[in-house]
């Protein structure tokens, strides 16, 4: 029934006759998505590529504006989600039910600890390459994805998180 509900309000598919065959709606919908796509290429190409962009933070506040939009919307309801803002049950129907967080225990802490260990001894000598490698394509901004992705095979998530902190220091909010 939800599935029904977010079809037809959400998605607005049943204000036209038969959507997916060639219809006038989804070529719409396909030249909208298109041409918004290319605006924010050319906003993007204006503030000197996806690099100049970063640096005036064009991206994060874009997705900061965009986010408190949609959450305004979802709020005062001008964007009704269901089961969010709308068709939501009644409130004395509602069934409090308290969760138990699952926790670790000690001897599942001290395994994932010692594990830890053991790959940082077989791989205390190539570490110091890698943290290299990846410190210097940070540092000159290149494609830290495809070092990461062989970084992992030799640091822990710490060594890599403390190297990049390091070299490009802590991600602040703008505000």
């Amino acid at each position: 029934m939800a599935i029904q509900l977010i079809i037809n309000r959400e998605l607005g598919l049943n204000y036209n006759e038969n959507p997916w065959q060639g219809s006038y709606v989804i070529d719409y919908l396909t030249d909208a998505v298109e041409e918004a796509v290319l605006q924010e290429f050319e906003r993007l190409n204006e503030r000197g590529g996806v690099l100049g962009a970063m640096d005036t933070m064009y991206q994060r506040g874009k997705i900061q504006d965009e986010s408190m939009l949609y959450e305004h919307k979802k709020h005062d309801g001008s964007l009704p989600l269901i089961g969010v803002n709308t068709f939501l049950p009644k409130a004395e129907a509602e069934e409090v039910v308290e969760l138990e967080l699952m926790r670790s225990t000690e001897s599942e802490k001290q395994q994932q600890i010692d594990e830890l260990s053991r790959f940082q001894q077989r791989h205390n000598a190539d570490k110091q390459a890698w943290l290299s490698k990846l410190e210097e394509v940070a540092a000159r901004r290149g494609n830290t994805f495809e070092v990461l992705m062989d970084a992992v095979k030799h640091c822990s998530l710490g060594e890599i998180s403390h190297r990049l902190y390091v070299t490009g220091g802590e991600y602040r909010r703008n505000m």
